[in-house]
């Protein structure tokens, strides 16, 4: 049963403050680690996400939990017929013993991908979330095997017949779950649902904080993917981190409008977990940040009208034009908004300055904040709850959460401790030792610094991934993750994305992808325009003109006219590119930007 006229959450904002005021303090250490933490302690919580979802689907049964657009019009699920839904689901489950393995989920976001998610979880199955892109966009569905063969699941779930050939790779031998039959071989949800009994509030009671929750898969942005054990308790421990530092959830249950893919920590616990654990409403976008798809949150965004907007810098960057020009999708954007979010990459400066000024154009209270985490951290481990203004703040540690800064080379490298992180990943033992140091902190391969040396509270500021970093034939380290998203800064739109190149050369030079509106002002050889070339030589001054010497300057640009390929590892489907995966792969190309003469296809700054 969906329900068709249901009230969201949200409503009318309250007293409650949108920051908590961080408390943090340091400690220098004498192996020259600085240690920094919140002095305020992590608050009690339940011991699984699962057990919010039912005490709020008892609290609030009628309350509209997730609408998902089907033919043209919002299918809707309230709190009380998801929870029908999951316990008869999860009864079916234990009824064809399919309770103790692990469920893998083909499906993108939707309401048969939650219901699934919760009735697993409930009786204690590990949740394994793959990449649509991995089922639909890869040819020999490789990765898709390579996940299946690690995680043994003995249930797929497979939405539609788009998925077939996907099933026909992970499915033999497995109990194949589908919304309506039409995939081959598969079993309907209704088929396998059944009228729960006793056992299923047993096996939900019995949940323990180490239990695995669920299985994700890291997105392979700096390597080969790996199952990331997420527990029950890590994943209610960091909405309660969440919670503590924005007050107003607690009054306010969140309304988000969001598209981020379930198979990556972002939107699938980040995102997803904010409602579950704080009795809120999702909306699942249909949109994408892509040119005719980012017209489908701009359509939404009417029925929406998020409290919560939570993105990656290239939703924003393709959202923000249309904001700009269209009143009506601008007040439906801002009417409700308390907070507007990005991670998982660097926010161009000039990007943050555009919402800001939007924001305050329509006289909007909304604050624009970030954070920083990985999937091994559920993934929130720090926040910038404090007023910002620098678009590269990552805040401060959250209650609970313990941060090292630690010296390696050039770089300092930020590492974690606390209820949020994992245990470790599935099935890889040799993985889960070298990811912990000898004080028991995640590495996590991040460099960063302190927005101001003199004040941890200011919080810290990222420099990049390590391993993404090189130096030039002088010695001079370049920080990828910094002078990236200067260069998109100061191509003013120009650029959507580059990959920066130069290791063991005598300048700093890119790859990078035009926005789509630019996209024909390069022929077919690849050759820009001479009106492009000068715009483009044009934006590698600007970002001259900022300093910080040839670390921070592009000397030479390439324009590149193929996309990011998922199967060669070069993106994710969230949108973040592999640097090093992009440079290998087209090596012929990185090596034109170095040549002599400057090829054609070549722009030297101006």
């Amino acid at each position: 049963m969906y329900s068709t006229d249901v009230a969201p959450a949200g409503g009318r904002p309250t007293s409650a403050p949108t920051f908590a005021v961080p408390h943090v303090e340091s400690e220098p250490t004498a192996d020259g680690r600085l240690l920094i933490r919140s002095t305020d302690p992590l608050g009690e919580h339940p011991v699984s996400v699962v057990h919010s979802f039912r005490a709020h689907s008892e609290a609030h049964p009628d309350r509209l939990l997730v609408a998902e657009r089907v033919g043209g019009n919002w299918a809707r699920l309230t709190w009380g017929e998801a929870r029908e839904q999951a316990d008869r689901l999860a009864q079916g489950l234990l009824d064809r013993g399919l309770a103790d393995r692990p469920v893998l989920v083909l499906s993108g976001n939707s309401r048969l991908h939650l219901v699934v998610t919760l009735a697993a979880m409930t009786v204690g199955a590990p949740v394994v979330p793959t990449s649509v892109a991995y089922s639909l966009q890869s040819a020999d569905h490789a990765k898709l095997r390579t996940m299946a063969d690690l995680v043994e699941p003995g249930l797929v779930v497979a939405e539609d017949a788009s998925f077939a050939q996907a099933v026909v790779a992970v499915g033999e031998g497995r109990t194949v779950l589908s919304a309506g039959g039409d995939v081959p071989e598969s079993v309907p949800v209704a088929d396998l649902g059944a009228a729960p009994t006793a056992e299923v509030d047993r096996r939900c009671a019995a949940l323990g904080r180490d239990d695995v929750a669920k299985v994700l898969f890291t997105s392979g942005s700096t390597g080969t993917p790996k199952g990331v054990l997420c527990t029950h308790g890590m994943l209610s421990a960091n909405q309660q981190q969440i919670r503590q530092i924005w007050p107003f959830l607690t009054e306010e249950p969140p309304v988000l409008l969001d598209w981020l893919p379930w198979s990556h920590t972002f939107g699938g616990n980040h995102d997803v977990n904010m409602v579950l654990a704080n009795g809120g409403t999702l909306w699942i976008d249909d949109g994408r940040p892509a040119p005719g798809l980012v017209e489908r949150t701009v359509r939404n965004l009417a029925d929406a009208r998020p409290t919560v907007y939570l993105n990656v810098p290239a939703g924003y960057a393709t959202l923000l034009p249309h904001l700009e020009r269209d009143p009506a999708a601008a007040e439906a954007f801002f009417s409700r908004l308390r907070l507007g979010f990005f991670a998982a990459a660097a926010l161009p400066q000039q990007l943050w300055d555009r919402i800001e000024g939007l924001a305050a154009g329509a006289g909007a209270g909304m604050r624009m904040t970030t954070s920083w985490g990985l999937t091994e951290t559920a993934p929130a481990a720090t926040s910038a709850h404090f007023p910002i203004t620098r678009s590269d703040v990552l805040g401060v540690p959250l209650p609970g959460v313990e941060l090292a800064l630690v010296p390696v080379g050039e770089k300092t490298e930020v590492r974690v401790r606390g209820a949020n992180v994992t245990p470790g990943y599935h099935r890889r033992p040799d993985l889960t030792a070298a990811a912990f140091d000898e004080h028991g902190f995640l590495r996590t391969g991040d460099a960063v610094a302190l927005a101001d040396p003199d004040d941890v509270a200011a919080g810290l500021v990222f420099r990049g991934r390590i391993a993404e970093d090189f130096k030039l034939s002088t010695g001079t380290f370049v920080s990828v993750g910094t002078l990236r998203p200067k260069l998109l800064s100061a191509s003013h739109g120009l650029l959507t994305d580059a990959v920066v190149c130069g290791q063991d050369g005598d300048c700093v030079t890119a790859l990078a992808w035009l926005h789509p509106d630019h996209a024909g002002r390069v022929d077919g050889n690849g050759v820009p325009e001479e009106s492009l070339r000068r715009e483009l030589a044009a934006t590698m001054a600007r970002l001259a003109a900022e300093g910080g010497g040839s670390s921070q300057c592009v000397e030479r640009l390439l324009v590149l006219t193929e996309p990011a390929q998922l199967d060669a590892g070069e993106i994710t489907d969230k949108g973040y590119v592999n640097q090093a995966a992009v440079r290998d792969r087209r090596a012929d190309l990185v090596a034109l930007l170095t040549a002599d003469p400057v090829p054609p296809r070549v722009v030297v700054r101006g």
